[in-house]
């Protein structure tokens, strides 16, 4: 929900953030805070490539633009400009964050690496993102989404599941590193409060990428020596996805035996459901691709509604499939205001995204869309004096 005052409120009121970062993974870090109460200011340079592409009135105010930049004040800047350089060192001595993915030497040739900063405002916790760690031989290089995915042995992954080397089709190193860096800010706050010492964080996306793909993909290699292949055995197995229903998509999980019993028999399978192979206590996952295949042959035996009702009777892990094209239509994102229609001041009517996350007793809050590029420049340096 917005809140068209501007008022500040969530758990974060109190604390400014600058981010100095462009295109996704810094910006949506730095949005996230400001969800949760930050006061945010984005430091632009004259040309972020977030605001290069389509837009409906107004140049820069993209798509992509909108959903990583609200609950934000925007400062044109130019940093390669001495005198401006130096009002963005003043805005940083104001602050309790900065996030920042210019690379290294860009950050030392304009005098804002971390030892610039802290030794200007020692409290400030300085939160670096960038594709590699920073003491690594590819510490310099290039990195994109899917460079990362690369990197981190996601491709590898699904290589092998899908006998492809695709890349995900979402930007998963850029927000996966998001999320990475709003929490490790919010843990070194918690660590400035309590000593008074800032510090800085590195966040390296392929890093962070390779440990979130680590959770279940290091398998029978968590062992020294190894037990068995890498790679987590349902999420590889040959087949493993949606499913067509009489009348649509569906994700169907049968997960243990009971439920592949009132599954098979719903689907008016019952010599399935009587199968020694999902009749024990357990099911062998060396029979993950058969009962793959049996799930897939079943579900167009009823509607997806249908599998509702029989999935939510049995206790199946089920959900429809969510058409992106109308999620604003869904029941469940309308009632959640996962997706909300607004008024935005140039844009006119325009959907944003909800915060997804509940607060009992400081709830997050929008209270301002993305602005345009520069527009609160002259507030926020009015504020410096």
């Amino acid at each position: 929900m917005t809140d068209s005052t501007g008022t500040a409120t969530g758990p974060l009121d109190g604390v400014r953030v600058i981010d100095l970062s462009t295109v996704v993974m810094g910006p949506y870090a730095a949005q996230i805070l400001g969800d949760l109460g930050a006061d945010v200011i984005k430091i632009e340079s004259p040309a972020d490539t977030v605001r290069v592409g389509q837009y409906r009135t107004t140049p820069g105010m993209t798509p992509l633009n909108l959903n990583v930049n609200r609950n934000k004040r925007s400062v044109a800047l130019n940093l390669k400009d001495e005198a401006e350089r130096e009002q963005a060192l003043k805005l940083i001595d104001t602050a309790d964050v900065l996030i920042t993915n210019m690379r290294p030497g860009a950050l030392s040739r304009l005098g804002l690496n971390y030892a610039d900063v802290a030794e200007r405002n020692p409290r400030l916790v300085y939160a670096h993102a960038q594709g590699f760690r920073g003491d690594s031989d590819r510490a310099g290089n290039a990195a994109y989404d899917e460079t990362v995915q690369a990197s981190s042995g996601l491709v590898d992954v699904a290589n092998r599941a899908l006998g492809e080397p695709v890349y995900l089709p979402t930007i998963i190193g850029d927000k996966v590193s998001s999320l990475t860096i709003a929490y490790s800010v919010l843990a070194a706050l918690v660590h400035r409060d309590r000593t008074g010492q800032g510090q800085q964080i590195e966040i390296p996306m392929t890093d962070t990428l390779l440990a979130f793909n680590l959770v279940e993909h290091l398998a029978g290699h968590t062992y020294e020596p190894a037990e068995g292949p890498t790679g987590f055995g349902l999420s590889m197995t040959k087949g493993h996805a949606a499913v067509r229903t009489k009348d649509g998509l569906a994700c169907v999980i049968p997960y243990n035996p009971a439920n592949f019993r009132d599954f098979f028999a719903a689907a008016g399978r019952p010599d399935l459901a009587a199968d020694p192979r999902v009749n024990g206590d357990t099911i062998d996952r060396a029979d993950n691709e058969w009962l793959t295949e049996q799930i897939a042959a079943c579900a167009p035996a009823l509607t997806t509604g249908e599998w509702a009702e029989v999935c939510a009777k049995h206790s199946i892990p089920m959900a429809p499939v969510l058409e992106l094209d109308r999620a604003h239509e869904d029941p469940y994102v309308r009632d959640g205001h996962l997706l909300d229609t607004v008024e935005h001041p140039s844009e006119g009517a325009i959907r944003t995204v909800g915060i997804p996350v509940k607060f009992s007793a400081t709830p997050g809050s929008i209270r301002r869309l993305a602005p345009l590029a520069g527009q609160d420049t002259a507030e926020v340096l009015a504020e410096l004096n």
